[in-house]
Formats: structure tokens, sequence, C-alpha cells
């Protein structure tokens, strides 16, 4: 019978053997957790800036109508991006870090573009903060789940339906347009990603026992970066549904 092998110990063990071995893996673990929110952080920001450009410049009349309707182009650019996230899901273990991180930054650019129709809906007031209690309550989610000792894992089918029944009500109400339903999916959409944010944080640390030391681990981290910008950016639309001022 063969031994499975604990990819923990096969992570430390690309650090070396001697006694310092745990300090290298705390450092090296650091290290790739830092590369993950500088990737995330830098993709908000940068679609934040796209979007705010697409107001500004009133590009954003090109996608969108002044009710926020899409036109032609516009379902183009919303749904590109869901485009970008299936090439990476099931292409990024065959592309480069550099291919990987170019689909990153070109996912962030376009949902920069799909995003700026809330300038069309919102006042600008209520979206900066809006975007600031998400950065807050994204924080202390995240590092709660990169702390934690408790297994986050048996969470996952459940947060994963809670997404699922979201997209259900979400067409559902497409049709009924009906505002309480709306009220709901949009609180219970902030308590869904906000389990998925120290999951999925959980979920990325734990992931490095797997790719420590291998040329994987650089694509992880921009894969960690997108799931965490995912998180994120629909925890802050659905807190804008009820939280920002129409305008």
């Amino acid at each position: 019978m063969v031994d499975r092998v604990d990819p923990r110990l096969a992570a430390r063990a690309a650090f070396g053997r001697t006694g310092a071995v745990e300090a290298r893996y705390d450092e090296g673990l650091r290290a790739y957790m830092l590369q993950v929110y500088n990737y995330m952080v830098s993709g908000v920001l940068l679609s934040g800036l796209v979007a705010l450009a697409m107001n500004m410049t009133g590009a954003v009349r090109l996608l969108f109508s002044a009710t926020g309707a899409p036109s032609l182009l516009g379902w183009a650019v919303m749904l590109s991006p869901l485009a970008i996230v299936f090439l990476l899901g099931f292409r990024v273990g065959r592309m480069s870090e550099g291919a990987a991180q170019a689909a990153f930054w070109g996912f962030a650019i376009l949902m920069g573009m799909s995003l700026s129709t809330i300038f069309l809906r919102y006042t600008g007031t209520s979206i900066a903060t809006t975007f600031f209690a998400t950065a807050a309550a994204f924080a202390g989610l995240s590092l709660w789940g990169y702390t934690t000792k408790r297994n986050l894992s048996g969470f996952g089918t459940f947060l994963v339906m809670g997404v699922v029944g979201l997209l259900v009500a979400m067409l559902l109400n497409l049709w009924l347009q009906s505002g309480a339903l709306a009220l709901v999916i949009s609180i219970v959409g902030v308590l869904v990603f906000a389990g998925l944010t120290a999951y999925d944080t959980q979920r990325i640390k734990e992931m490095y026992d797997w790719v420590a030391g291998t040329e994987m681990a650089g694509k992880s981290a921009i894969m960690g970066a997108l799931q965490l910008y995912l998180d994120f950016i629909n925890m802050f639309q659905f807190l804008l549904n009820f939280l920002g001022q129409r305008e």
C-alpha cells in the first residue's frame, strides 16, 4: 500500500531539510499571498480607473443607454470577462505566466468598462462610500480566512449552491421585476460573497502547499487573485444595490 504524500510536507521539502525549513516555508507563503493580493488590488484599481475614465469621457454612452441598458457592443463588453474567466480556468496550466498575466489585466480592463454603467445609476458619493465599505469588509473577512484555524472547506458546497440560487433568483426577477425580491437577492448576495471571501482566502493559502517551488506558483497566484477579485466586485455590486443613492 502506497502512502499518500502530504502536500504540506512536500512544500516544506522544497525549501530543504534544515531546522530553518518552517521559517523559510512561512516566508515563501507570505510572499505568495502578497503576490496574490498585489494582483487582486491592482486589478480592482485598474477596473475602477477604467470605469471612471469611461464615465468622464462619455464613452460609457457608446456601450449603455442612460438607463444602463447595454447596446450590442455593451453586451460584447459585458460577456467578454466571462470568456476570459473560462479561458483561465481551463487553459491556465498550458499558458505561460506572461500570457496568464495579460489575460488577467485584459479581464480587469473589460470589467472596468462593464462596471462604468454604475455611474449612470448611482451618485459618485454613494459609489465611493460603498467601495470603501466593501474594501474594509473584504480586508477583515480575508484576514480572518487567512488566520483562522477553523477548516472552512465544509462551507464550500453551501456557498456554491448559494451562488447558483442567486443566479436563478436574478433571472426570475428579470421577469417579475419585484423590488422586494431584488432587496432580498442583494442581502443574500452580500452574505454569500462575504463567506466566499474567507473561504477562498483559506483555499488559496492552502494551494501554496501544492505549488510551492514549482512553475505553477506564479499562475496559481494569478488565479487566486482572480477569485478574490470576483468576490470583492460581487460583494461591492450587491452592497451598492441597496446602499447606493440613485441618480
